[in-house]
């Protein structure tokens, strides 16, 4: 009834527009300008009508709406796309019209309803969602509107949508599929923050049964990934940011990123690797915080060359007589230490929860201590050179072999001979079709005893440079008394 009353005052206005089109052909200028002002008001006129309709029909609808828009202000709306993702599954086994898709963040095909109109019941009582373009919009943006008779509104706005977002969750994670993000530059940002973060499907398979890493610290590094993962009352009692961060730190090639994959696929988290460089200031550092996902791992690898955090609140500042001059090839970034100790354990650190810091470097004792002590990194994780027991450990996933007559020449050499699980690996990777553990094992052994050969020599090398420079500050010495 009520749509049949804006169709007529539809085809009304229509057929006015029509008419003051034909009068300014036809008409003089004076009269088509009274016809005008005529039309005008008749608009205003029927605009007015329109809105006392809808606040008649509001007074009087026994029904309330609820909506739910893709995007709060420049948020995401973590509600909607639980609320998305229940709506569309709800009845896929007895709806007739079913839309198939392979979704981003999805492992397997995802079978939802086709229908804009959703009807659902809980207990007892039926509702109905609606999926609409956002009015306010010109871009896809769109929001769901929930529609329920009023004498229902204690049981559907509480424990009702507690039950939505809950099961729309939980299918989330049944369906999900690990990704792996990396942040845009600032200058591909949106008005949204859609273009924050790109991603891709995170393959890696790499387990903790398989990373070469000695038994004890692997064992160690588990039992704290529990620990947290199962901690979210207890740090909530404790009245602490239910977060937890790691410093993996050793020579290149000891398994930092590995590690970090295979406590991806442990937790079954997303992975987020920041790229310091391209983050223009701490405010922008802030934004992309705040746009990860809960129960993530947030990576800075390398974050030593990333930017300065060697102990830049020790740089004085320059001499009344010296000038500051801006060096040649300045950085775009100007993310500070500060930026990041607020990043990782500051105010926005809470913005979210379950989320894992981790930090890789090359050289610990060039970062500021300020960044690495407890509370902000609260496990430090050296990666050192192969250990026997990690070399076993590859052995069995490269060559499918517990034991072998080598190992006992082999063991003796990794304790003589810096190597890392990187090379160690690669000497144990067949180049052939066929698996020879004889000769891979060889091959490691020949490894092993030419990068002994090396260390030797350049020992020597070092040893008398250091001899010379001594009898070099002699002879000056002398020359110096006499």
């Amino acid at each position: 009834m009520i749509g049949d009353s804006w169709a007529q005052i539809g085809s009304t206005i229509a057929g006015l527009m029509f008419t003051l089109a034909t009068l300014r052909q036809f008409f003089p200028h004076q009269l088509r300008l009274s016809l005008q002002q005529f039309v005008l008001a008749s608009l205003q006129q029927f605009s007015f009508v329109q809105k006392l309709c809808d606040k008649f029909v509001n007074l009087f609808s026994p029904y309330i709406h609820i909506t739910f828009p893709e995007y709060s202000g420049y948020w995401s709306n973590q509600a909607f796309d639980a609320i998305e993702t229940y709506v569309g599954a709800l009845s896929t086994t007895k709806a007739s019209l079913l839309k198939g898709s392979l979704v981003q963040n999805s492992k397997a095909l995802v079978l939802t309803r086709d229908d804009r109109k959703v009807c659902d019941e809980f207990n007892a009582v039926q509702v109905w969602w609606v999926l609409e373009p956002s009015p306010t919009s010109s871009s896809e943006d769109k929001y769901f509107q929930l529609i329920f008779h009023r004498q229902h509104r204690d049981l559907i706005t509480g424990s009702y949508l507690d039950h939505v977002i809950e099961q729309g969750k939980a299918i989330q994670a049944k369906n999900k599929q690990r990704r792996l993000y990396t942040n845009n530059p600032s200058e591909n940002w949106g008005s949204y923050k859609k273009n924050l973060w790109s991603d891709i499907a995170f393959e890696s398979p790499a387990t903790f049964q398989t990373i070469a890493m000695d038994p004890n610290k692997k064992e160690e590094i588990i039992n704290d990934l529990v620990s947290f993962s199962k901690g979210k009352e207890y740090y909530m009692k404790l009245g602490k940011p239910w977060k937890r961060g790691y410093l993996l730190y050793g020579p290149p090639g000891t398994g930092k990123s590995t590690t970090i994959a295979a406590m991806a696929n442990f937790l079954n988290y997303d992975i987020y690797d920041l790229e310091l460089t391209t983050v223009k200031n701490n405010t922008e550092l802030r934004k992309l915080l705040a746009e990860t996902s809960s129960k993530s791992i947030i990576v800075i690898e390398d974050i030593d060359c990333s930017l300065d955090v060697t102990g830049e609140r020790k740089k004085g500042r320059p001499k009344s007589n010296e000038k500051e001059t801006e060096p040649e090839n300045e950085k775009t970034s100007k993310v500070t230490l500060s930026g990041i100790l607020n990043f990782i354990d500051g105010t926005w650190s809470a913005c979210g929860t379950g989320r894992i810091f981790v930090f890789t470097t090359n050289h610990i004792d060039k970062l500021d201590p300020a960044l690495i002590r407890r509370g902000r990194m609260d496990m430090h994780i050296e990666l050192s050179y192969c250990s026997f027991e990690a070399f076993k450990i590859l052995a069995k996933n490269y060559l499918d072999v517990d034991s072998h007559d080598l190992f006992e020449k082999i063991g003796i050499l990794l304790k003589e001979t810096e190597m890392t699980p990187a090379d160690v690996a690669e000497n144990l990777m067949p180049k052939r079709e066929k698996k020879d553990p004889d000769a891979c094992l060889n091959s490691l052994i020949q490894a092993l005893e030419d990068a002994k050969e090396k260390a030797k020599l350049k020992a020597e090398k070092e040893k008398n440079i250091k001899i010379n420079k001594g009898k070099n500050m002699k002879f000056y010495a002398k020359r110096l008394l006499f």
